[in-house]
């Protein structure tokens, strides 16, 4: 009996152990999709998401992941900070649903603005790095 409640905790930490592991990676992830908005670098912004991007606007509009990194890379989009808040992650198997409130100070083709949005990402596990597959931005609630 105390070997099978033994067997039983080490596996129920280990399963912690990997769960946050996962967890870090993914925020890790997250950090560098904010770092990568903010600097424009193309190849950062293409080494953070997935082949099979879709990049959806607040405003509705869907980009694939080469109009997604145009964007920003041209400055078109051109975030001069962003900060997330609220931010919560779950994790299903090589799945990782993130969801934040976005808030950006912007300078979209010259003109300053600011933005302040939720976010829902979702980040899939493709070997051993998690990327970005999917975004979804929405209108907060008044």
């Amino acid at each position: 009996m105390k070997k099978i409640i033994l067997l039983l905790v080490l596996s129920l930490s280990m399963m912690v152990k990997a769960q946050s592991r996962d967890e870090n990676e993914v925020l890790a992830a997250v950090e560098n999709m904010r770092l990568a908005l903010i600097s424009g670098e193309k190849t950062a912004l293409e080494n953070v998401a997935a082949t099979d991007l879709s990049y959806g606007h607040s405003s509705g509009k869907i980009q694939e992941k080469a109009a997604f990194v145009e964007a920003i890379a041209n400055g078109s989009s051109d975030f001069v900070s962003v900060e997330f808040k609220n931010q919560t992650v779950k994790i299903s198997g090589k799945t990782a649903i993130v969801r934040h409130e976005l808030h950006a100070v912007t300078n979209d083709g010259g003109k300053p603005g600011e933005a302040h949005i939720g976010v829902m990402l979702v980040w899939q596990k493709q070997g051993k790095t998690w990327k970005l597959l999917g975004r979804q931005a929405f209108k907060l609630p008044v």
